[in-house]
């Protein structure tokens, strides 16, 4: 579980100021889309491996901790592998959220739901109970690999993964490039223009050069 520390420097940027900071963060097809009132996630993973059945979904609820959140590869498939009753059931056990890589159903409740709940689709076909599935194991989600502990970020942008030993430090520096986005949406707002905040002479002219060089902040 993520210490207050780190969900408040969380709090203070989004997933799209850490991917800038970390171009080879993991990041979840966007075919994966908040489904619920609330779409902040920051927890440490709990997968699931299940096809056609949700009943490992169901286990994977009832034996969590509270915060962690429950990532399931479905395989892609329409098919509902969670609804109303998952929700609720995650909420009373104080989960982080549900993000599954495959259906989910009863959407007229989750759409009021303060559960993060992400899917791929939105289907009212449920799975089978029937098989046990796989529960905490590394797996896929959304293309990119997710083993048990990974951070899961989430919000409106997407959904992203972390270590959780290189959590604190991306953090950090996701944090330094909102202040500097921040003094740049200042300057814009006063008249100034996007070169006065960023080296764009100088970067076309390196490149023209065919030298390597970097779009960077001038604040």
């Amino acid at each position: 579980m993520p210490t207050d520390q780190l969900v408040t420097k969380f709090l203070a940027v989004d997933t799209t100021a850490i991917c800038d900071a970390d171009k080879a963060t993991r990041v979840l097809d966007s075919a994966i889309r908040p489904r619920s009132a609330t779409t902040r996630i920051f927890g440490p993973a709990y997968t699931v491996r299940c096809r056609d059945d949700f009943f490992a979904v169901l286990r994977a609820i009832e034996t969590a901790a509270p915060g962690d959140v429950i990532v399931v590869d479905g395989g892609a498939e329409e098919i509902a592998l969670a609804g109303e009753l998952f929700a609720r059931g995650a909420l009373a056990r104080h989960l982080g959220g549900i993000i599954i890589d495959a259906g989910y159903r009863d959407i007229t409740y989750v759409r009021t739901c303060e559960l993060p709940i992400y899917s791929r689709f939105v289907t009212p076909m449920a799975g089978t109970t029937s098989a046990l599935g796989e529960l905490q194991i590394p797996i896929t989600c959304g293309g990119v690999p997710v083993s048990p502990g990974d951070l899961i970020l989430a919000d409106d942008e997407g959904i992203i993964v972390l270590d959780p030993t290189r959590v604190e430090p991306l953090l950090d520096s996701a944090a330094a490039i909102k202040a500097a986005e921040a003094t740049v949406i200042a300057q814009l707002n006063t008249g100034s223009t996007l070169s006065d905040g960023l080296n764009v002479a100088e970067h076309s002219e390196t490149l023209l050069a065919g030298k390597p060089s970097s779009l960077k902040f001038l604040t």
